[in-house]
């Protein structure tokens, strides 16, 4: 604990609501803009109610912030999300 309180965390959880169409799985890649690896999905699922996927992930500190556009990598495909705060409702 001393560690992460003197150097910062490697990692942070967020929300991501997907942009583009796909459902996030539990394993995927999470990408920048760049296409670099930044985090990966822990869980993810389509909405019903609105019709949109989203989902939890570990990424960068950097990438944390609500209002991000990350990346969703769905079956080799970068597919658009934007970080947003949680609970998601």
């Amino acid at each position: 604990m001393e560690k992460q309180k003197a150097e910062g965390v490697t990692r942070k959880l967020v929300g991501f609501r997907m942009i583009d169409r796909g459902i996030p799985r539990h394993g995927y890649k999470i990408a920048a803009a760049d296409g670099e690896e930044i985090g990966h999905v822990t869980s993810g699922t389509m909405s019903p109610c609105l019709k949109v996927g989203f989902g939890l992930g570990y990424v960068k500190p950097e990438y944390a912030k609500p209002g991000t556009e990350v990346a969703v990598v769905i079956r080799e495909k970068s597919l658009r999300a934007e970080v947003v705060k949680i609970p998601f409702v």
